[in-house]
């Protein structure tokens, strides 16, 4: 199966250290995650270079997980790999100017199992990128609300 990319962008009316914050902080990040997502860290959560986690998305009997490492890491930017019933990579990026922050989230990925891949063509590839504009807006809140928490 082909790769596929879906990206959007938000303009957050805050800094990219805190956008950044929102992003790698695993409790502000359950704030504007999907529901349905779970992110468990694997030994200590973290966001550095070579830090892992687990996401299962919360699907009754079955749960499907993505095991994800961060392979890029500097300020302003998060890559998060993953493998499972997904394989790819997951980017976020913090983009500084003048009315504050433009997050870019970047979603490439394949899908080897022919089978999963045409079930996710045909009932989840739309639900999907709704859902990450969704995520995305609930970031911008989160962080814009922390942006006027910092500023009193």
């Amino acid at each position: 199966m082909p790769s596929q990319v879906f990206e959007n962008s938000v303009q957050i009316q805050a800094t990219s250290t805190i956008v950044e914050q929102c992003i790698c902080d695993r409790e502000l990040m359950h704030r504007w995650l999907n529901p349905a997502l779970i992110c468990q860290p694997i030994g200590v959560w973290n966001t550095n270079l070579g830090g892992k986690s687990r996401f299962i998305i919360k699907i009754p009997l079955i749960q499907p997980s993505l095991l994800s490492e961060v392979v890029e890491r500097e300020p302003g930017l998060i890559v998060w790999q993953f493998k499972g019933f997904f394989e790819g990579r997951d980017r976020w990026e913090c983009q500084p100017n003048v009315e504050g922050t433009r997050l870019v989230n970047r979603f490439e990925f394949t899908i080897p199992n022919p089978i999963v891949g045409w079930g996710f063509s045909t009932f989840a590839s739309n639900w999907t990128q709704k859902d990450m504009r969704s995520q995305l807006k609930r970031l911008k809140r989160v962080a814009e609300e922390m942006e006027l928490l910092a500023q009193k």
